[in-house]
This record gives structure tokens, sequence and C-alpha cells, in this order.
């Protein structure tokens, strides 16, 4: 996630901000230029459907250009302090294309789903960016997963997966108590909400990238092939989980080895942390420079969204000693390592895969339109 400045003071502020701690001035995040500006109300009144709140808003950097796009606030802002997008006031919706992807949200009433809603959508809106980025078309309903955010109710447990484009994800791992102690209980080095939206995001992106995308023997090559019987891979993987050597050469993680849909969206996950990580950290030091070990040459760190993007070797390079970093501030103040992972040749190269997939020119419009549907056949629930 790069860094953003407040376009009225130049204070740094960040994806996530609503007001600028400077200057007092109300952010907002712009879908449509990928921007967090700073915006000014307007004494305008355009013509909206009902309950839609009128285009009042501007861009300070805008006020005299002609034409200069006007926005409505996402109607989760104002109510439920739940989004910080601004909507372009031509399109007739009053939650912002980020929000519309939430089709069922957990009952509000109940002490603490409040916060675990925020949360998801806070989670889900740095997913959102990074597709946008990426140039995976979030904007377009039949290019981006749904959600359902779900708690459980007596004799009936929430299972977090991905089925036929609809992503469902159970409410408490939003509690920070809940979700330790489900990763220690399984055995997982790394348990986020992040992590959760951006692995089933994967097998969205497996039906669209592979499967639709004409990619299924190279896949199989690689990954392995995905017609075994799900439920009785996991089932057997439950049963005996491996053991460090028998997964790490080949897998990111123990679970990717589970089946080859585990693997494709274990691998895509991790993916998706490096571009975020290494956009951050270009953004914090443009030009910043950091060495592996004494006998590496040093590598200058840079935006992974830059055009040409870069080689896959080139991220590879930038992100071994940005991870050791990492971890190095960590153990400074006495933090378990945030980046609990070691890449092997295996693992690297399904990474340096789902690497060629995304970056490659993608046709949209000859791909089916995903079919919702929260309890498909072939869903996969982790």
């Amino acid at each position: 996630m790069r860094l953003f400045h407040c376009d009225q003071c130049g204070h740094l502020v960040f994806f996530e901000s609503v007001h600028c701690v400077n200057c007092g001035a109300t952010l907002a995040y712009l879908p449509d230029c990928a921007e967090v500006g700073a915006m000014r109300t307007l004494d305008v009144h355009t013509p909206s459907a009902p309950n839609m709140q009128p285009a009042a808003w501007q861009r300070v950097t805008a006020h005299s250009a002609p034409n200069a796009p006007h926005y409505r606030m996402c109607a989760n802002r104002d109510q439920y302090q739940a989004c910080n997008f601004a909507i372009p006031a031509h399109e007739p919706y009053s939650l912002c294309s980020a929000c519309r992807q939430t089709l069922v949200v957990p009952d509000l009433s109940v002490m603490g789903n409040m916060l675990r809603w925020q949360k998801l959508e806070s989670a889900k809106r740095r997913l959102y960016y990074t597709f946008a980025r990426l140039g995976l078309h979030p904007d377009r309903p039949d290019w981006t997963p749904h959600y359902q955010f779900l708690a459980d109710v007596p004799d009936q447990h929430v299972v977090t997966g991905h089925s036929n484009g609809l992503i469902t994800i159970n409410i408490a791992e939003a509690d920070d108590d809940e979700r330790v102690r489900r990763r220690v209980a399984l055995h997982e080095p790394y348990r986020t909400l992040l992590g959760h939206l951006r692995h089933e995001s994967g097998h969205f992106f497996w039906d669209k990238l592979v499967r639709d995308g004409g990619e299924l023997d190279s896949f199989r090559q690689l990954f392995g092939d995905e017609r075994q019987s799900y439920p009785d891979a996991l089932q057997v993987y439950y049963a005996n989980p491996p053991g460090y050597t028998e997964w790490s050469a080949q897998h990111v993680s123990a679970y990717a080895s589970a089946h080859p849909w585990e693997d494709w969206a274990e691998s895509w996950a991790h993916y998706l942390h490096m571009v975020d990580m290494l956009e951050t950290a270009a953004s914090y030091h443009t030009g910043l420079t950091m060495t592996g070990s004494a006998e590496a040459a040093s590598v200058r760190i840079g935006d992974p969204f830059i055009q040409p993007p870069p080689s896959f070797e080139h991220m590879v390079a930038q992100w071994v000693p940005v991870t050791l970093l990492l971890n190095s501030l960590n153990r400074s103040l006495g933090q378990q390592d945030a980046y609990p992972f070691a890449l092997s040749a295996g693992a690297l190269q399904k990474l340096r895969y789902v690497h060629d997939i995304v970056r490659r020119p993608h046709d949209v419009d000859s791909h089916p339109a995903t079919v919702l549907s929260p309890a498909g056949t072939g869903a996969r629930l982790a």
C-alpha cells in the first residue's frame, strides 16, 4: 500500500484516513483515480435516487478545473463509520463499489458485530485496492468476488470459504483472540483477516484466470490435477498433517500441499503479500537499498506496480531483504516474526506462475460471468 498526502496541506495521510490530522481536511478514497483526496463541500443539489446523498463533494485541488468530478460519500461512512470511499456523482448508487460487493452483513444489533464488520470491510478495501493496481477490474461485478460475513448460530457453524464467486467469512475471525486460538490449533504460522480474503479470492481468480483463461494444462503440469477429490484430500490432510520436509520443497505453506486448488490459493495470497508489501517499502523510501548478506549486492527497492512491471526475479531480489528487515524490526520489539515463511525453489516457481498470469493482458469480455451461489457444487471451503 503506497502512502498518500493531503491535498490541502501536504501532510502524510493513509489509505484508511478520513480526516487529515494536521489540517482537519475531510478525506476520501477516490476509486476512479486511485487517490486519497482532500474534499470540500459544494452548495449543489443533483437529482438522485430516493435515500441517496446529493453529490456535494469535490476534491480541493479541482475547484478551478472545468468539469471537475463531483462525488457523494458512501452511505456506510456516515451511518456506520465503516467506509472512506467516495462515489462519482454520475453513478446511481448509495454504496461505493467496494461496499456493494458485500451481499450479507452480520446482525449489527448484536454487541461486537459492528466492530467485526468494520474490520472485515477495512481488509476487503485493501484487497480491492490491490486488484485495481493489478488491473483485475474490481469495479466490474463479473470480475470481482462478492462476500457474505456471517456469524455462527446454534447448531450451525459458518465455514470460511469460496463457492461460485461468493466468499464467506466467519466474523469470529475478526476477534484477535479467536483467530489466534484457531491459528494455534491448526498449527499455522500466519492467520489474518487480509490473508483470509487474499486466499479465498485466489479461488475466485482460479476460475477466471486458469479455468476460464485456457490455462488448465499449464496449471496441472505445475500444481497437479485439481480433478482429484477435494473433500477426500482435505480429510487426508487434517488426519495426517504433513511435516515440514514433506511440503516445504514445493509449497509456500503446509496447507498448500492439501490439494492443487489450495496450492494455487496459497500461492496467490502469497503473491499479493509480496506486491503489497513491496509497494509499501518503496513508498516509504523511494530508492531504499538493502543488503541481504555480507556477500550480496545491494538491492534497490522499487514499486512493483510501475510500468513496465518489474520481472519476477527482481521482485524476489527485493523481497528477501525487505522480509529480513521486517522480521528483525519485530524481534527488536520482542515480537514474533511478521513474515514466518521461507520460500523454496519449488514455491518460487509457483509464485512466478501466478505473477505471469496476473501480469498478462486479459480479455475480460470473453470470460463467462460468475454465477453467485452460496452452496454450489465444488465449493472450496478453506
